[in-house]
């Protein structure tokens, strides 16, 4: 009798059938091999038939050269670290596809001469906050701050508040990126109080600046006391105000939260704002203010290694300019409309024979921003052992496990993308 192993197809062959061409043509070559040669090694163990090599080859791909994955936001975590932050607006993706080629992010195309880097995003910053001066845009909030620690007060001092000496996440503490740039803390204060006084003792001839930390992941309470952008003005050093979750104007749904317009009319003369959070755009760090301050970060030898990309300039100009944001349409859902949502998933759920229950949710900001801020929504409490199947399914369904129920709370979840969490659970039950 002939080898089985005989039938099994060359890879040249393989490579000639239609789909798996096409799938060359957008994986590449070496990725595509790789499928190939397993699903070959396979027919020669015997474990699949030699005539489906090419179905297994195809079934193996991923869909896209890329190993990111598409996840339905399901925590009631508007701006989840984890998922990447803000999702970007149709504007700003349709940006980034226009950008992804060769544009004209540092030419002037009237004069066929080199131009300004980023000039429309700049001008779109200052369009959108004309209390700004001048403004420069670096690659996250963390760089917007080393750079002003760089250009402002290295070899000298930065006044900060020992209560708002926080830790930003993975470890990362704001004292520790100051000093690594080279400047002194000089810390006034307690953990709980600080008064103005404390302000005006500190500052003297090696004062950089004064640093005010807005403490965006967490809430002090009871015996406190802080002292405001607006009481530090005409204290004789440059105030750089760090807002974090990147408000550029006060929101309704978010009083407490400071924002870049109001901070600079209080009399910072540097506001520093993170783009991928409350704002709703690409990763990047805002600095926004006095005309000589940004001059100065500007022209800084760091500034050129803490530069975007014209995806990031393309995205975040889209974002300033075009419709409401994804995160902005989330602020602004009503419980009622998410409860309607809930029960009509819970009613399609259940009429396929899984316990779904539709109810009442309370959704959080995240990403460093409104800290103890609960928002009204509605989930659908399923049983804590879908938890896993949705986390790992296509498309990754990321729940809210609690109290023994897996909850897919609506609040981040784009009404369109209903029908894709029920086909989504329906696959996993």
């Amino acid at each position: 009798m002939a080898d089985p192993r005989r039938r099994v197809p060359g890879t040249d062959r393989v490579l000639d059938a239609p789909d798996v061409a096409a799938a060359v043509s957008r994986l590449g070559r070496d990725l595509v091999k790789q499928a190939i040669h397993q699903a070959q090694r396979r027919a020669r163990a015997g474990l699949v038939e030699p005539d489906d090599v090419v179905a297994e080859t195809l079934a193996a791909l991923p869909a896209s050269a890329s190993s990111a994955r598409r996840v339905l936001n399901a925590t009631g975590v508007l701006l989840h670290t984890n998922l990447g932050r803000a999702a970007l607006s149709d504007s700003a993706v349709q940006a980034l596809h226009e950008a992804a080629g060769t544009t004209d992010v540092e030419l002037d195309l009237h004069t066929g001469r080199r131009g300004p880097r980023g000039a429309a995003t700049l001008r779109a910053l200052l369009d959108a906050v004309p209390r700004a001066e001048a403004a420069h845009v670096v690659n996250n909030g963390a760089a917007a701050l080393v750079l002003a620690a760089t250009a402002l007060a290295r070899g000298g001092e930065i006044v900060l508040a020992r209560g708002e000496m926080v830790e930003i996440g993975d470890g990362f503490r704001i004292p520790d990126l100051l000093t690594s740039t080279g400047a002194r803390l000089r810390e006034v204060g307690t953990t709980n109080r600080v008064r103005l006084d404390d302000y005006r003792d500190a500052v003297g001839p090696d004062t950089g600046f004064v640093l005010k930390v807005h403490p965006s992941n967490f809430v002090i309470e009871g015996f406190t006391s802080s002292v405001p952008v607006s009481a530090l003005r005409g204290i004789g050093v440059p105030v750089v105000a760090d807002i974090g979750s990147g408000l550029l104007h006060p929101h309704p749904v978010l009083p407490a939260e400071p924002d870049a317009s109001s901070t600079l009319a209080d009399g910072a003369d540097l506001v520093i704002a993170s783009g991928d959070k409350l704002l709703g755009g690409p990763q990047a760090g805002l600095l926004l203010g006095r005309c000589d301050l940004v001059r100065r970060l500007r022209r800084d030898p760091l500034a050129r290694a803490l530069r975007v990309d014209k995806l990031t300039l393309a995205a975040l100009e889209a974002t300033l300019r075009g419709p409401a944001t994804p995160t902005e349409r989330a602020l602004r859902r009503d419980r009622e409309h998410l409860r309607h949502r809930a029960e009509a998933l819970a009613d399609a759920l259940a009429a396929a024979g899984i316990p779904a229950d539709p109810q009442a949710s309370s959704a959080t900001v995240g990403g460093g921003g409104a800290p103890g801020v609960e928002l009204p929504s509605a989930a659908v409490a399923l049983p804590e052992h879908y938890a896993k199947p949705l986390r790992t399914g296509t498309p990754a369904v990321l729940a809210r496990v609690e109290r023994g129920r897996c909850l897919l709370d609506l609040a981040a979840l784009p009404p369109e993308d209903d029908d894709v969490l029920r086909r989504a659970v329906l696959a996993v039950a």
